[in-house]
């Protein structure tokens, strides 16, 4: 029996969902979790009752409550002026106070606003990521549950850990980007790496995982990111896989628009399991980002929710390599069908997929956005898949290239 921890609080949900670019979105998502019964509660103290609590539990996930990560912990990665200014410590002020000298304004007053706009500036603290009241408290805890599903698979005591509400991975050393403030996908990667010689990080998000692969140039973790690319289309990336002439732990396959579970079926056959094969992690981070999914408002790709090459045969396909899993969120902005994939995945992650036709309890407090299917599904997209078969043809070869490359790389030197 697969045991799953499923990282949450009533504190993590509300700082979650302050997050400017979605607002509400943890509410929903974890709402539908518990309705649709995938959340082993806390125990009665009604003894007749301990064994089919027992018997419930063993199909349900265990809730960890996450602990909020120190700043020491942020600073495994990030800078700690960046830091400070996350968690407004009195050390941020001074760094923000600090007298660059190069001041043009009027007077002192403006003189001072000017230094202390730039510094905000330089933390990317303004534009898609606008600082907010709860900052403090939604960095702290979204990383710190990242932090707590790692160690609850380094300590064995899961086999898979979730946590919907991380997955921020824009954020750099020490500038927020992206909607993302604190990279905790890195974090977590840091703290697995304490316990597992082999960590593998794959992003199927819409939107590149820039922030987690411009972290690692280690060949002890594999990063692979698939996702769209295009003139202007954020964050800046090739069109074209990682060259064969690269280094091999960095990894990007770039797919067009209107990619659909075909073209990810394929991409997962020919290129991500050979790379599993030939890397043997000893644990996976998988992003599960559904802003490519049909009906988000990016409108980008034409992916579904079931069925094979579908985001849940991904994570199938993940799980059935028996490795220890940590299972991230990411982007996903109809938040009714982002809820939809996450308890769907959830669902995946316990072994026991719920029906795509499952309907959704009337009783859900969100119910009324769920329409107008009112089921769990998300089907694929009408939008035409542009990824011609030659260009997969390509991706398949390159990536042959880089699993030999790994393979390599795994063989006792002489």
């Amino acid at each position: 029996m697969r045991r799953v921890s499923y990282i949450y609080s009533a504190e993590l949900e509300r700082a979650a969902s302050q997050l400017p670019s979605n607002v509400y979105r943890s509410k929903v998502v974890h709402g539908l979790v518990r309705s649709l019964e995938l959340l082993a509660e806390a125990a009665s103290d009604d003894e007749s009752l301990e064994g089919e609590r027992e018997n419930t539990a063993a199909l349900r996930c265990t809730i960890i409550e996450p602990i909020p990560a120190t700043a020491r912990e942020l600073e495994a990665f990030h800078t700690r002026a960046f830091v400070a200014r996350l968690l407004g410590s009195e050390e941020a002020q001074e760094v923000l106070s600090e007298d660059s000298e190069d001041g043009l304004g009027s007077s002192e007053e403006e003189d001072e606003r000017s230094r202390k706009r730039r510094k905000v500036d330089t933390f990317g603290l303004e534009d898609d990521c606008p600082s907010f009241p709860e900052l403090s408290e939604y960095v702290s805890l979204v990383s710190g549950a990242s932090l707590t599903a790692a160690r609850a698979l380094r300590r064995g005591e899961a086999d898979v850990a979730i946590n919907w509400d991380g997955g921020r991975h824009h954020a750099m050393r020490s500038r927020a980007a992206g909607f993302c403030y604190v990279n905790d996908a890195v974090l977590a990667i840091i703290d697995l790496r304490k316990s597992f010689r082999r960590v593998m990080y794959i992003d199927v998000d819409l939107h590149a995982g820039d922030g987690v692969q411009s972290a690692f140039s280690t060949s002890s973790v594999l990063t692979l990111s698939i996702h769209h690319a295009s003139p202007g289309f954020f964050p800046p990336s090739p069109t074209y896989p990682t060259p064969s002439s690269s280094p091999s732990h960095t990894l990007s396959i770039p797919l067009s628009r209107g990619t659909s579970s075909r073209t990810i079926q394929r991409v997962w056959s020919e290129a991500v399991e050979p790379l599993r094969d030939a890397f043997q992690p000893d644990a996976v981070v998988l992003l599960c980002g559904v802003d490519g999914l049909a009906g988000d408002p990016c409108g980008v790709w034409s992916w579904q929710l079931g069925g094979e090459g579908g985001i849940g045969a991904v994570v199938e396909s993940v799980l059935a390599w028996g490795c220890k899993t940590l299972l991230l969120g990411g982007g996903g902005y109809h938040h009714a069908n982002a809820a939809r994939a996450w308890a769907y995945l959830t669902s995946v992650a316990l072994g026991r997929p719920l029906p795509l036709d499952t309907h959704i309890p009337p009783e859900f407090e969100h119910f009324a956005d769920l329409t107008p299917s009112f089921e769990l599904d998300v089907p694929g997209g009408q939008r035409e898949d542009e990824n011609a078969s030659d260009y997969l043809d390509e991706v398949q070869g390159i990536m042959a290239e880089h699993a030999a490359k790994l393979r390599d790389g795994r063989k006792p030197r002489k």
